[in-house]
């Protein structure tokens, strides 16, 4: 492949209507600043792009929780996260906003090419209406069961149990998440961006063309193909956003999918007038970083508007990581179940790279993972202290003391030291395979493999004892013991940009550029070092305690106030719950639904039948564990088509407060087909 001319990467605007978190961080950021600081470090042409979405409908919906308008909620968490993000050493070139007037324009313009271009589908429809609260619905604003899990709070866009998408009409019994009342259809015009037009494209451009994509991604577009795209509505009955920009539309916004990612564009042309080359010239790589859950948004939606619209370049790579869990449990805005990135750096000054570290060497890059209090405490101590920090005070320390400082110079070498000369050589090429991967977590490990190497170097060679028959060897073990340092200037600079700050000005040397990297001749004989400190500190086990007490009395404060619990639906007729069949059932059998992670489909035997019933609980129950469970089952529910499959009834589930889910279990020697009443 042809080398680019320039880089241009893009982080995903977090929402401005809370704090940043170690979810965020994993996810999207970290990643991002690291692979962006790998091109600088390069000497690439690359600029990073970011900013606040503030126009989406959790926006609002914080606005009317808190009393207060949509503005000022993003006015505060955009200056509140752009000031984290550059404490934490996140080096965007730009971190704009959404609500600036540059975007307006550009998402207005973006919009209006599309118009006059005819690529726009305008339809009358009907559209959810809150008659007491006086207004169209937004997707967000609507709530019901999933028709295709049973899940009872589902949004009007997707199902957050079983991850389906979904459309408000597809909701059973849907209500109105601004009033509470039940909804009533009203009709309304707008937009629609045919995606299925562009469904043979995608799938070349994707399914073909981009094979080397990771599997979560590649997978996740798959499936959308598969499935068939439709065209999708690209304009909202709102007061809060970019407005239409065409006569007749009155009381409409851009839908937040259609102008949050050309906000990208829109920070660009803040950022420099040459903006054009970044997003027009094809010598441009474009790497899109974000979450999962954002992936049908930047590789299929955003893709389309960019071809439709005809003049701008498409996304090399969109190297999306899984979610981050916290302490075994999923992270929880709402719940306050976080780590919130301002407050580490209140708590942790100074100790950016720890996190930074901790985050990366446990990225959710394949799955999601766990971050837990224990393990970020025995990173710092056992990896950071003890191994990086611990061999470069000792390779600097014994230069003091044995050469005042001084590189000396290499006599001659054993067969063991060429041995270490030889695996740093190797160092750089394993590298940059692991960076092209999009794999940080394996990089991040290679390079901390070196300081792994020095320190049994060290340990095996003994230059404090051989200093004393030897002074000749002790040079030649501490020059390249320094050397070792110098590449660990280099390889850890994307990782640990503030410690390698610290390490540079203790060696005595600028910036190396990431080509010099794997040499062993980076520090020259005579070269003068300075005195070193301390690279980490020993975070104590009082500092965890605290954090983990922290959490648990969130989880307290949450368990005493109900904040976990749903509160009690609207009431109903007794006629509307006598309707209801509710038998008890056995588990026969049970499997796994093909390309899903939370589905399961169960036989049960109802006494009256045998019946497929799918539900979404793979995520709970392994399906070997569950066959001969006795349950409780909606026998009168309309048959669905889910996946392909006909489910003729619900299994009836309880949530507990950590997430888990339990079956509502009849005692066992209750006949099947029992009714419940």
């Amino acid at each position: 492949m042809k080398k680019p001319d320039r880089h241009l990467i893009t982080s995903a605007l977090p929402y401005a209507n809370g704090p940043i978190h170690i979810g965020h961080l994993a996810g999207v950021y970290i990643p991002s600043d690291i692979y962006t600081r790998y091109l600088r470090i390069k000497g690439e042409d690359v600029i990073s792009i970011c900013g606040s979405d503030e126009h989406g409908v959790p926006i609002t919906l914080k606005a009317k929780k808190e009393g207060v308008s949509p503005q000022e909620i993003v006015d505060y968490y955009h200056e509140l996260n752009k000031k984290a993000f550059e404490d934490f050493g996140i080096e965007f070139d730009i971190y704009s906003r959404t609500s600036n007037r540059v975007h307006y324009e550009t998402s207005s313009d973006f919009f209006r090419t599309l118009y006059n271009k005819g690529e726009f589908i305008e339809k009358i429809s009907e559209q959810y209406y809150d008659d007491e609260a006086g207004c169209f619905l937004a997707d967000r604003y609507i709530t019901g069961t999933c028709p295709h899990c049973g899940y009872d709070a589902a949004y009007g866009d997707q199902c957050e149990n079983c991850g389906t998408s979904l459309s408000p009409t597809d909701l059973i019994k849907p209500r109105s998440m601004v009033s509470g009342t039940k909804p009533v259809m009203k009709e309304t015009k707008h937009w629609y961006l045919p995606l299925d037009k562009y469904q043979g494209w995608l799938s070349k451009w994707i399914l073909e063309d981009h094979k080397e994509w990771k599997p979560n991604v590649y997978g996740q577009c798959k499936s959308w193909l598969d499935h068939g795209l439709q065209p999708r509505a690209v304009s909202r009955d709102l007061d809060w956003g970019v407005p239409v920009p065409v006569s007749g539309a009155e009381g409409k916004v851009l839908y937040v999918w259609f102008d949050a990612p050309i906000g990208y564009i829109s920070a660009t042309r803040e950022l420099t007038d040459d903006w054009e080359k970044y997003w027009k010239d094809p010598g441009t790589k474009m790497i899109h970083f974000i979450g999962k859950d954002n992936i049908v948004f930047h590789c299929i939606i955003f893709p389309v508007m960019l071809k439709a619209e005809g003049s701008f370049i498409l996304p090399e790579n969109v190297p999306a990581n899984e979610f981050l869990n916290l302490e075994n449990d999923k992270i929880s805005t709402s719940r306050n179940w976080a780590v919130w990135l301002h407050e580490y750096l209140e708590e942790f000054p100074g100790e950016q790279d720890v996190l930074r570290y901790a985050l990366c060497a446990n990225a959710p890059e394949t799955k999601d993972n766990d971050f837990t209090w224990k393990d970020f405490q025995a990173r710092n101590n056992n990896e950071l202290v003890a191994i990086l920090g611990n061999f470069v005070n000792r390779a600097l320390i014994l230069t003091g003391k044995y050469f005042n400082g001084e590189v000396p110079e290499i006599s001659e070498t054993d067969e063991y030291d060429r041995e270490v000369l030889g695996e740093i050589e190797k160092l750089k090429e394993k590298i940059d395979s692991s960076f092209d991967a999009f794999r940080f977590r394996e990089a991040l490990k290679e390079a901390m493999n070196l300081a792994r190497l020095g320190n049994k170097y060290l340990a095996d060679t003994e230059p404090w004892i051989v200093i004393k028959t030897d002074r000749d060897k002790v040079k030649t073990i501490l020059n390249i013991a320094l050397q070792i340092t110098a590449n660990l200037s280099i390889i850890l600079d994307p990782f640990l940009p503030f410690s390698v700050k610290k390490l540079r000005t203790w060696l005595n040397i600028d910036i190396l550029k990431w080509e010099k990297a794997g040499r062993h001749d980076l520090l020259k004989p005579g070269h003068k070092t300075n005195k070193p400190g301390l690279l980490f500190r020993k975070i104590e086990d009082e500092e965890i305690e605290k954090q983990v007490n922290k959490l648990m009395e969130t989880k307290k404060l949450n368990e005493s106030t109900g904040a976990e619990t749903e509160p009690v639906k609207e009431n109903i007729h007794f006629d509307d719950f006598t309707k209801l069949d509710i038998r008890t059932a056995t588990i026969i059998d049970a499997e796994k639904v093909p390309k899903t992670k939370k589905l399961l489909k169960l036989t049960l035997d109802t006494g009256i039948d045998k019946r497929t019933v799918v539900a979404g609980i793979a995520e709970c129950f392994d399906p070997s564990s569950i066959k001969g469970q006795k349950v409780s089952v909606l026998a009168n529910l309309e048959p669905r088509k889910i996946k392909g499959i006909e489910s003729q009834g619900m299994i009836l589930m309880a949530e507990e407060d950590d997430g888990n889910l339990v079956f509502i279990s009849p005692p066992d020697k209750t006949k099947n087909g029992s009714r419940i009443r």
